[in-house]
């Protein structure tokens, strides 16, 4: 049976709607099936819905559109998908939750049992972000004052939310990768000394690499490792708050000279990403690989989708192949529209950022409040979390477009190939155990039926109007 047809009449695993609590995933007996497929469609008529009919190869004759799965085509490892775990995310986990909501909330994002989505990957930020509920940075002075010893240096901020929703989360997994970006230094330490935009001053290069090297010591202390870092969240960003500015010769001035020895000198095996910012400038990050002594302490570049064509990833990946990828910001708006923006972000980030050699995918943010709070001053008052928690936990679309790659492409799985349809964008994964996954979107007005091919064996299927399907076999 077709698979819109198994949603139209209701013989797919309709999940409740956005507002439920607080399962995302009733897997029902599928009997015999070859192919699983988990649903969601525009319309919300399925929100990660599991077919409750089996699916099986030979199933029909072969379609004009094949889908084909290649697993001796391989390309990028994954290391995993996520949010940003924005400090005000922590503080609505922490705060608004009983120790018993909270326990199952985390549970449902960050296992892969019935109820889990399997988030594997986080974002951080280093001091405050935008959607922290104030501005601060770990060594915060009375102005006029200088400390580049870093005698005053603390993590005390994040000790209150952060730190301790973090412990839980590595309590459930222990294994998931972390990554820091911060959004701005200290403001002692900048050309204008404001939270926002001003840039590093140069005689302030050294204690600002060390400031890196004590946040990663503390967080170790704390049992918390951070797998990457970025030296400056949207470095051509002088506008938000906090900002600061930092050009590509800076960065890599600032990798080569101070921030690469820093951490060699401190044996830190923290992986050092550049850029950080939109997709309309890959020469930022070519640039910084194209310099011989930074490139040596530099894993990769990272990505943003907030101006520029998401193929940019591939022009860093051909100039330097031997350089990781990673997409790790994109926000979703509280005045957008639940079905364009799930076409959206799964065409774009999903399907787009894999197939141009991501190995990661990270939407922006994890969680806000009914009104889009906490922010600082000037920070995104419309950035709509994946939850938002308030009167309940609110499930929105990018808890659903991460959920349909996070919970079925496990770290170290492996991109292969599957044939480029450019009206039906897809994306194929083999993981760690051997499962073959494809993630399909359908974002046309009618059905679309293909036949899915792999190793000499066909199924036909079939995906609703406006709707994205996670096929496992």
């Amino acid at each position: 049976m077709a698979l819109a047809a198994l949603l139209a009449t209701g013989t797919a695993c309709k999940r409740n709607g956005p507002t439920s609590a607080p399962s995302p995933v009733e897997p029902p007996a599928v009997g015999n099936s070859d192919i699983e497929a988990w649903v969601t469609t525009a319309d919300r008529s399925a929100l990660l819905s599991k077919l409750s009919v089996p699916l099986r190869f030979g199933s029909g004759g072969q379609l004009p559109t094949v889908i084909e799965i290649d697993t001796a085509r391989r390309f990028q490892t994954i290391d995993g998908f996520g949010y940003t775990l924005t400090g005000g995310s922590a503080m609505l986990i922490n705060r608004q939750l009983t120790a018993a909501q909270r326990n199952a909330l985390l549970r449902e994002l960050f296992l892969t049992d019935s109820v889990g989505i399997g988030i594997s990957y986080l974002r951080l930020s280093i001091g405050a972000s935008d959607l922290s509920d104030r501005v601060f940075s770990y060594n915060d002075l009375p102005a006029g004052q200088t400390d580049p010893q870093l005698q005053q240096f603390s993590l005390a901020p994040d000790q209150t939310d952060l730190i301790p929703v973090l412990k839980e989360i590595l309590r459930l997994n222990p294994d998931i990768k972390l990554m820091g970006s911060p959004w701005s230094a200290p403001v002692w330490m900048k050309t204008n000394g404001s939270s926002v935009g001003g840039s590093l001053k140069k005689e302030f290069y050294g204690a600002y690499a060390d400031y890196f090297v004590r946040y990663l010591q503390e967080m170790a202390k704390e049992g918390i490792a951070i797998d990457a870092i970025t030296p400056q969240n949207e470095p051509e960003n002088p506008h938000n708050n906090p900002s600061m500015l930092m050009t590509a010769a800076e960065q890599t001035d600032f990798i080569k000279n101070f921030l690469g020895p820093a951490f060699r000198a401190a044996g830190l095996k923290t992986k050092i990403v550049v850029f950080d910012h939109n997709c309309d400038n890959p020469g930022y990050p070519i640039s910084i690989l194209n310099d011989a002594a930074a490139r040596t302490f530099v894993d990769g570049s990272a990505f943003h989708l907030y101006a520029g064509t998401i193929s940019a990833l591939l022009q860093v990946h051909e100039a330097h192949p031997d350089k990781n990828l990673y997409f790790t910001e994109q926000w979703t708006s509280s005045e957008g529209n639940f079905g364009e923006d799930l076409k959206w972000n799964v065409r774009n980030l999903m399907i787009g950022s894999t197939r141009n050699w991501s190995r990661i995918v990270l939407q922006w943010n994890l969680a806000a409040d009914p009104g889009q709070n906490p922010h600082t001053p000037g920070g995104c008052d419309k950035c709509l979390g994946a939850l938002t928690i308030g009167g309940g936990i609110t499930r929105n679309v990018a808890y659903y477009t991460i959920a349909h790659a996070a919970r079925f492409v496990r770290p170290g799985s492996v991109r292969v190939f599957s044939t480029d349809i450019p009206d039906l964008p897809n994306v194929a994964f083999q993981t760690p155990t051997g499962k073959k996954v494809l993630i399909v979107l359908n974002e046309g007005n009618s059905l679309r039926s293909f036949t899915l091919r792999f190793n000499g064996k066909t199924a036909a299927l079939s995906l609703a109007a406006n709707s994205v399907a996670t096929f496992v076999f």
